[in-house]
């Protein structure tokens, strides 16, 4: 969680992300619960997303966006 919320702050302090996404595979509660925590929103499924061990699976996108996002105008 930590190393992970680090990340986090660096893409959005540092680099100035808007935002950014992540998914996992629906059976992983471990990882959606880790996302929760940090914030990030469950917006879907994404069918036959990634092939893995020969075969397409489905993940679960997630999303979090940056509130202090700055214009580099």
């Amino acid at each position: 969680f930590e190393a992970t919320k680090r990340l986090v702050q660096y893409a959005f302090d540092d680099l100035n992300l808007h935002r950014i996404m992540a998914n996992h595979l629906p059976e992983n509660e471990r990882s959606a619960k880790l996302l929760a925590r940090l914030g990030f929103q469950r917006e879907g499924l994404a069918k036959n997303y990634l092939r893995i061990d020969g075969k397409w699976r489905d993940h679960v996108t997630n999303s979090l966006t940056n509130e202090n996002w700055r214009s580099e105008k």
